[in-house]
């Protein structure tokens, strides 16, 4: 059976495929990132409740995937794993582009790999710092919490530039971001509130709702993009939650939110 054409690109906008995956068009490349696309199921200690909007051949012609961190099935589960270790190029942190092979590049935090775009300008890629977990959490010897994450930001001349947060569960974080970057056009945001029984007192390895508007509000985007916030059993909050907390805060005019597998432009 031949697989399903591409999905037609869609230059300026972002798709949430489920889970944390998301795809973004941007200056004409296709950038994948955390790539999720396994059935329901069990994962090595979590539990996925749903598959994803649409299954990877959909996106098989990415130029880019970027992946937060591998050490977790629910940033990267088994078919996701396959599709990024197929793609042009896999950029992920420095400990995971070890793991993986292939064509995975790590990056520290404040590391820039530049692609070069089909209009001939660059799109930047800047790896920005990301806490799995509670400030106070117990640090490894390298000082990571929980495990080695990155987010980054995307840009380029001309185009809007995009914070995907990755696992970040800290204000303090965003504020280094948005203090080294200046305001951003549009944050793709982790939230769900991810918590494992036991794990730092239960406490979110992932932006809560309310850290979530918190975000929005520090890094001054116009649109912001959650993900990360159904699919799996440890996700604690919803699309709900975060709607109420966007607009407790008075930032629903800055949420952008649909059913996965929905177009949504990264400018007002």
């Amino acid at each position: 059976m031949t697989s399903p054409a591409p999905l037609p690109r869609h230059d300026g906008q972002v798709l949430v495929v489920g889970g944390p995956t998301a795809v973004l068009d941007l200056g004409g490349l296709r950038i994948v990132s955390d790539p999720t696309f396994d059935a329901p199921g069990p994962h090595g200690g979590l539990t996925k409740t749903a598959g994803p909007a649409l299954a990877e051949d959909r996106f098989a012609d990415a130029d880019l995937v970027l992946v937060s961190h591998d050490n977790h099935a629910d940033n990267l589960d088994d078919r996701g794993r396959a599709f990024a270790l197929a793609a042009p190029l896999l950029l992920t942190t420095t400990g995971g582009a070890d793991r993986l092979g292939g064509p995975a590049k790590g990056l520290a935090a404040w590391d820039t790999h530049l692609l070069t775009r089909p209009d001939g300008g660059e799109l930047a890629i800047t790896a920005v710092p990301a806490v799995h977990g509670p400030e106070d959490g117990e640090r490894d010897a390298d000082g990571e919490v929980n495990c080695q994450v990155i987010g980054f930001v995307v840009s380029g001349r001309g185009l809007p530039t995009v914070y995907i947060s990755g696992d970040n569960a800290s204000l303090r974080t965003v504020t280094e971001i948005a203090r080294r970057t200046g305001p951003v056009d549009a944050t793709v945001l982790h939230a769900g509130a991810a918590r494992i029984p036991g794990r730092f007192r239960g406490r979110p390895l992932s932006l809560d709702s309310a850290r979530a508007a918190a975000a929005a509000a520090i890094l001054g985007a116009p649109v912001n993009v959650p993900a990360h916030y159904t699919g799996w059993a440890h996700f604690t909050e919803g699309r709900d939650a975060i709607e109420h907390a966007f607009d407790e805060a008075g930032l629903t005019p800055v949420l952008s939110v649909a059913d996965h597998g929905t177009w949504l432009p990264l400018k007002p």
